[in-house]
């Protein structure tokens, strides 16, 4: 394979719906939120109805336990052939797309449509790859996303990847050139996503102000001036933000496709690129939210003595603390008690904290979770979820035999000096704002 590509991106052959496409019908939040709450999906489903939609192309993770599950996947396979047939999806042409969304949570959030080489990417532990997993990947979630894509014509990105640009020298310049772009979209979000606008990038000054920008942050002396490490170990330029298991799986299938394809093919192949959506750490709009942790059908009583002695038995002082105010929950983590890690939880007859002391990791969800992996592990009828939301850990929490954990925000400008020191994070840490937050699904792209 070849090296960089112009530092790991290139312009993609978009698709979007034809003109008379309803393109609110049309877009739908990423398939990993809302697993939970089925009638968020149901809410869906009738607003979609018979129209045209990419909630006919992806497989919300809801309904990965239930019953027909490979009836979903061959009728994504249908639905995507049936809209490249009959003129549902129309070619744009290669090109980047600015993307301007619109929240209820921020004004603007800035993003670039790219395709990002996979042969530039690794989510494997300890990776040092140009782009890299932010979090831990679980191999377990990664086969229903194979096999929709092994057999998949085009691709539908809900993948956001970051860069650490404080210049806003790649993103934004575009963006303040959008009056002399052609819009491609612009619309209202299902499900109180917000407002979303798309313009095509296609102008060869505009692409390459982005290539050059990127090659100046990818620069080994400004890396090593930037993050106090030597550019040797390798360069980090991208952390996959949100969609990690997705483009994992874009991964996986590409190493296990181009082992059969001669090099001359595999250099340009389509399934070689993912894609994504770029944007700034340091974006205003972008904030990180914490992902909470609610567990169905749970012993509670038991599980604080367990969480008690196995964070006992790894050196750490814990302590179990009972409010007499629920509410307390919103002030606790306002205490910053130094050296100390503060995991809250709600429960149907009560709520309270486990204090530890002496943590052996640096963040509150990496004690959290290494007592939840295991637990999850010795009690198969427990079930857990991770939820995006104080007020949905609540209603959750809240419900007889639940429990729900309240995790702190993580400081999104330490995420890559994180990552680059300290490898993956521990998964679900951090989420790229609330649910409604996430990318909608609306962007394709063939792959075969």
């Amino acid at each position: 394979m070849k090296g960089l590509n112009h530092f790991g991106i290139s312009k993609p052959e978009i698709l979007l719906p034809a003109k008379h496409v309803d393109y609110e019908k049309w877009a739908v939040v990423a398939c990993d939120q809302y697993t939970s709450q089925p009638e968020y999906w149901n809410k869906v489903e009738n607003i979609v109805a018979d129209n045209p939609s990419t909630l006919r192309m992806i497989l919300p993770e809801i309904y990965l336990e239930k019953p027909g599950v490979d009836r979903r996947i061959e009728n994504i396979n249908k639905t995507m052939k049936q809209y490249l047939e009959d003129g549902t999806l129309v070619p744009q042409g290669k090109a980047f797309v600015l993307v301007d969304r619109k929240t209820t949570h921020a004004a603007s959030r800035k993003g670039l449509i790219v395709a990002l080489d996979l042969e530039q990417y690794e989510y494997a532990k300890g990776a040092k790859s140009l782009a890299r997993a932010t979090e831990g990947t679980v191999i377990d979630r990664l086969p229903p996303r194979i096999r929709i894509r092994e057999n998949a014509l085009i691709e539908l990105p809900h993948i956001m990847v970051l860069i650490d640009d404080p210049g806003r020298s790649v993103i934004e310049p575009v963006a303040e050139a959008c009056s002399r772009l052609e819009k491609l979209y612009d619309f209202e979000l299902m499900m109180n996503g917000g407002h979303i606008r798309g313009y095509k990038v296609d102008d060869e000054s505009l692409v390459e102000s982005v290539f050059s920008a990127m090659a100046e942050l990818a620069d080994p002396e400004n890396y090593e001036k930037k993050y106090g490490v030597s550019a040797k170990e390798g360069i980090l330029l991208y952390a996959v933000g949100d969609g990690n298991h997705s483009l994992a799986a874009a991964k996986a299938y590409w190493e296990k496709l181009k082992k059969d394809l001669p090099l001359s093919e595999a250099e340009n192949h389509p399934a070689r690129y993912a894609l994504v959506e770029l944007v700034n750490v340091h974006d205003e709009g972008l904030q990180f939210e914490p992902i909470h942790r609610v567990l169905f059908g749970v012993d509670i009583e038991a599980l604080i003595n367990d969480m008690q002695e196995f964070l006992r038995s790894r050196g750490c002082k814990a302590q179990c603390e009972f409010f007499s105010n629920k509410g307390l929950i919103e002030t606790v983590f306002d205490e910053k008690r130094q050296g100390v890690h503060i995991l809250p939880f709600i429960t149907a007859e009560f709520a309270g904290a486990i204090f530890v002391e002496n943590p052996g990791f640096n963040l509150e969800v990496a004690t959290l979770q290494c007592f939840l992996d295991e637990y999850l592990t010795d009690n198969k009828n427990v079930r857990i979820d991770y939820i995006h939301g104080d007020e949905v850990v609540f209603d959750l929490g809240e419900k007889p035999g639940n429990m729900g954990f309240f995790l702190p925000p993580m400081d999104k400008h330490e995420l890559f000096k994180t990552v680059i020191l300290d490898g993956a994070l521990p998964r679900k840490t951090f989420s790229m704002g609330e649910a409604e937050e996430k990318r909608f699904y609306l962007e394709c792209r063939k792959i075969r």
